[in-house]
């Protein structure tokens, strides 16, 4: 069964829509998942919250941890599924063990294991909108915050994820089409989950011109960053957050819900936010991006 998932998941990403000729575009972000949630107390051999359950047996050494989907639910939905079934797989071949390997925290024994898990459920969401080209003050605000953002910290990023979901909301009558995904993991499947689906929304633009990634911007590219051109139907932005704390969004169903997940998405804490991606195109001056390529790249998105 899993290795069927993992084959029809291969599949999926083979097969994925990409745009026939996409634009380019910018990209703020970054983050760390190196520093493990801080401890915390359990009792009764189990944990319940944050929309899954947990549970121990099988001689895993980890709860089996179910992820839950708002949205399309298409590759998204896929490639957080297929990183809890990555964990499972690799237990199994690992023969379990109860976790016995598992390293402690600087300054705790053997004997203050009890009730501590350092892999923390993280929620990893996804906020996509496509609006129309005319929203080209919506480009410079990115293009602003890329070249005055500190992206090295966490109040730093939080200012981007910030100031991002603010620039969108200043917006409301542009907005054309919208998605939103949400799903937990564990932490260990956290930063993979988080780089598949940021390489994933990287691959649909031409190039990077824009960039602010982890305190280092980009270097200059032949093309040159600027308006979308007169003739350029729409701008479309990605906002990727993997938080400790749990996102909640509800399915996108006309242009209150959005408003309302760019505000549940845009105040999560400094100190809960483990990575961010802000992408969007076209950021290449005089681009486009036709509703055809809109389309095609962003299969998941709904009218509003």
């Amino acid at each position: 069964m899993l290795p069927a998932l993992l084959s029809a998941a291969l599949a999926l990403v083979v097969l994925a829509p990409q745009p026939a000729d996409a634009a380019s575009g910018g990209r703020i972000g970054g983050g760390s998942f190196r520093s493990a949630p801080m401890p915390r107390s359990y009792s009764g051999g189990g944990y319940g919250g944050g929309g899954y359950q947990r549970g121990y047996g099988g001689g895993i050494g980890f709860p089996f941890i179910v992820p839950f989907f708002f949205g399309g639910g298409g590759l998204f939905g896929f490639l957080v599924l297929m990183a809890v079934v990555g964990l499972v797989l690799n237990a199994f071949r690992g023969g379990g063990g109860g976790g016995g390997g598992q390293a402690l925290p600087a300054g705790m024994r053997g004997g203050d294991l009890d009730g501590y898990r350092p892999d923390g459920p993280v929620a990893i969401a996804q906020l996509q909108v496509g609006l129309l080209a005319s929203a080209r003050e919506l480009q410079r605000d990115l293009r602003s915050l890329a070249a005055s953002s500190d992206t090295s910290s966490s109040s730093g990023l939080q200012r981007v994820l910030q100031d991002s979901t603010l620039a969108l909301l200043r917006h409301p009558d542009l907005w054309v089409y919208a998605n939103a995904e949400v799903g937990q993991v564990p932490f260990q499947a956290a930063e993979s989950t988080f780089n598949r689906l940021s390489m994933t929304e990287r691959s649909k633009l031409a190039g990077e011109i824009t960039t602010n990634v982890g305190g280092s911007r980009g270097a200059a590219t032949a093309t040159t960053a600027g308006d979308a051109d007169a003739t350029s139907d729409y701008i479309a932005v990605t906002l990727l957050v993997a938080s400790r704390s749990r996102i909640t969004l509800k399915p996108l169903n006309g242009s209150e819900d959005l408003r309302e997940a760019l505000r549940v998405v845009g105040s999560v804490p400094s100190d809960q936010l483990l990575a961010l991606e802000v992408i969007w195109q076209p950021e290449g001056v005089g681009e486009v991006l036709s509703a055809d390529e809109l389309i095609t790249a962003y299969p998941d998105l709904k009218h509003l």
